[in-house]
């Protein structure tokens, strides 16, 4: 069985490897190295020998117990190649796309500083990777976001500090914005993506959003209907300005967009 991890929650509770990720480790402890890694160099999330991410992350902190120096190179590039793959590449002008660039970069130095740390000292904010990879990342470069815009004379907040409404501006970017587009959805890298830009939302949007996945209605004029709106106990309205402000930040982790 794998390390435990050290990290824990707000209330004191331990951070866990989600099982199917220790069951992953346990299949890959048994292999030889060069067998383990002709599998981390796989791609595609469908090839059956995929290994994920997570799992890189764990034998990458593991391999300086190990005293390899080659293998922790090896297992490196792949992170890397993996981390720079979460990260949206921007599709809109080129004062953005520079803001953009500024981010992902300020990601990447984030994350090659906490591996850097770890390979001298155990650092609790990796365990969050072995755990949510994507997840992870999301939420470097919602923190890299907050850092870089403001700088650059743009207000990240996406909503009215004094009011909590979105700003007209905001309102007006997400418009019919839909992240569960088919045309977007069937990737498999912009699920993975898309999944770890949700679990860096408040709560409450949180389960706005995933009841909105399953197709469940916000409202209804069937008094026996399962409503969003009934289920969290909340008025249409509160509903639907979680809503659009979910929408909003999922739109601008996802596609770059800081308006």
């Amino acid at each position: 069985m794998a390390i435990p991890l050290r990290k824990r929650k707000l209330d004191g509770s331990p951070y866990f490897r989600p099982e199917a990720i220790e069951k992953k480790l346990q299949e890959l402890e048994l292999l030889p190295r060069d067998g383990l890694m002709e599998r981390c160099r796989i791609r595609d999330r469908a090839d059956p020998g995929y290994v994920p991410t997570e799992c890189v992350m764990h034998f990458i902190r593991a391999s300086h117990r190990d005293n390899s120096e080659a293998r922790f190179a090896s297992l490196y590039r792949v992170l890397l190649e993996r981390a720079a793959h979460c990260l949206p590449r921007s599709r809109n002008t080129v004062h953005i796309s520079s803001s953009h660039a500024e981010i992902n970069d300020l990601v990447m130095d984030t994350f090659n500083v906490l591996i850097a740390g770890d390979r001298t000292e155990y650092c609790e904010k990796l365990d969050y990777f072995e755990v949510r990879f994507d997840g992870a990342m999301a939420r470097l470069r919602i923190d890299a976001q907050r850092k870089i815009w403001p700088r650059q004379n743009r207000n990240s907040h996406i909503e009215n500090v004094e009011t909590g409404e979105l700003r007209p501006e905001v309102e007006q970017a997400v418009g019919a914005y839909n992240p569960f587009e088919d045309a977007k959805i069937e990737d498999r890298d912009y699920r993975s993506r898309l999944d770890g830009a949700i679990d860096t939302l408040p709560p409450l949007q949180q389960r706005i959003v995933h009841m909105l996945r399953k197709g469940i209605p916000i409202d209804s004029q069937d008094t026996y209907a399962v409503t969003i709106s009934k289920t969290l106990g909340k008025v249409e309205k509160t509903i639907r300005s979680n809503r659009d402000k979910a929408y909003a930040a999922l739109k601008r982790a996802l596609d770059g967009d800081p308006s």
